[in-house]
Parts: structure tokens; sequence; C-alpha cells
């Protein structure tokens, strides 16, 4: 009798399949006790954390800077936001991410006033800036859970990996300058130009008396000669 072979069925659901490869991103290290940081691992993500030069997130090919909207808000009055925006510009890909929409009002309190003391119509001046001048897309999400699959989704999309090899801008010393001034309440890039062009260096603008700096200031005058003045209280 002759035995007959078992025909292989290759539409068997038996066939070993390839094991899923694990999608890992690159965090840096302050963002440790971020609520995103959990929601991105219950999320199947892996998670390496290093200390990130720029960008709080590294993901494929994706340099992300995350910001809820009160650090926001804070990063815009102190220019810091400026120094980071510039700093993406190493990455082609870059996205910024302003989180907690749901949580916090953008351009106002809820009673109304100017939030933290910027108009709202300086905050879309910003935003429109941070678009068109430094071209960096701006996602808004509603909260940290938001922001996580957001990040899911940029990280299961095909693509290389980024590199870490980047540096932090570094300013000349004429930016740097330009850097501090800009530090002083109400005082805008224009402004601050206008004061290190009249009177040269920090010291100056130090010793300037409040008439001399009116030339300049105006009504601020009053502010960042107070400002000179103010002690430091723990």
């Amino acid at each position: 009798m002759v035995k007959i072979k078992p025909i292989l069925d290759i539409f068997s659901s038996s066939k070993k399949s390839k094991p899923t490869e694990k999608i890992r991103i690159v965090v840096d290290h302050r963002e440790k006790n971020s609520i995103v940081i959990s929601e991105i691992i219950a999320l199947g993500i892996e998670i390496e954390f290093q200390q990130l030069k720029v960008a709080d997130y590294l993901v494929k090919d994706v340099a992300i800077e995350r910001k809820t909207v009160s650090d926001f808000i804070s990063s815009m009055m102190n220019r810091r936001l400026l120094n980071q925006l510039e700093e993406l510009q190493q990455y082609k890909n870059r996205l910024l991410i302003v989180e907690g929409i749901d949580e916090q009002e953008l351009y106002s309190n809820h009673d109304g006033e100017s939030s933290k003391g910027m108009h709202p119509n300086s905050i879309r001046g910003f935003l429109i800036s941070i678009l068109l001048k430094y071209k960096v897309p701006i996602v808004f999400t509603r909260d940290g859970k938001d922001t996580a699959k957001f990040i899911s989704v940029i990280a299961k999309r095909q693509s290389r990996e980024l590199s870490l090899n980047v540096s932090k801008k570094s300013l000349d010393k004429k930016e740097r300058l330009q850097f501090i001034v800009e530090g002083f309440p109400g005082i805008g890039p224009k402004t601050a130009r206008k004061l290190l062009e009249k009177f040269k260096t920090l010291k100056n603008i130090a010793n300037a008396s409040e008439e001399e700096l009116r030339e300049v200031l105006g009504k601020k005058a009053e502010i960042v000669r107070g400002l000179f003045e103010e002690e430091y209280k723990e």
C-alpha cells in the first residue's frame, strides 16, 4: 500500500509569524514625572531616558518640544521658548505640543483677564511667529493622555530614527546681551536693541537714571529702573 504524504496547507494559521518589533522612543530625563510617560508605556511603547540637549522627545524622525499651557505662556514671557525653537531647527521634522487646553485657558483666565498678564493678541502673534518664522507645527492636546496618543501615532509611523548628535545653540556676545535685556518686563527684541545701541553695556543700563531710560522706554522706564533696585527675598 502506497503512503500518501499529507498536503501542506499554505493557508494554515499555524505558520509562525515574525515577532513584532518593539517601538522605542528617546525621552529627556526631566520628563520622568510626567503623566505622559505612564500613558505612553501603557500604549506598549518602550521609553529610553537620556539627557537630551534639544527637545523633550525624539520619536522616529520627529523632535518634539512639549509644553503645558502654563509653561507655554511663561516661556513666551521670559523668551526661553525662542531659544528652544532656534535649537529645534537642527531637526528637519519638528513639532511643538501645547498640552492641557481642556484644563487651562490659553488666552485668558476664567475671570476674563489676560493669561498671566499677556494680551490674547500677543499670544496669537507669537503662535503665528512659531508657524511662519520658525516653521514649527503646533499640536494642541487636551491633556497628558491625549499627548501620549499623538506621540504613539507618530512612533508607529515607518521612518528612520533621529541622531542624538545635536548641540545647544550657542549665542554670540551680541545675542547674549540682547537675550538678557529681553528678560526685562515688557521689553521686546526691538526695544532691547535700542537700549543696547544707546547704552552699549548692561552696566550702563543698570546705572542709567530713570530720565535717561525714559528716552527709550517711555512709561516702562520706572518698571525697569525699579527692577535694578528690587531686593531679592526668599
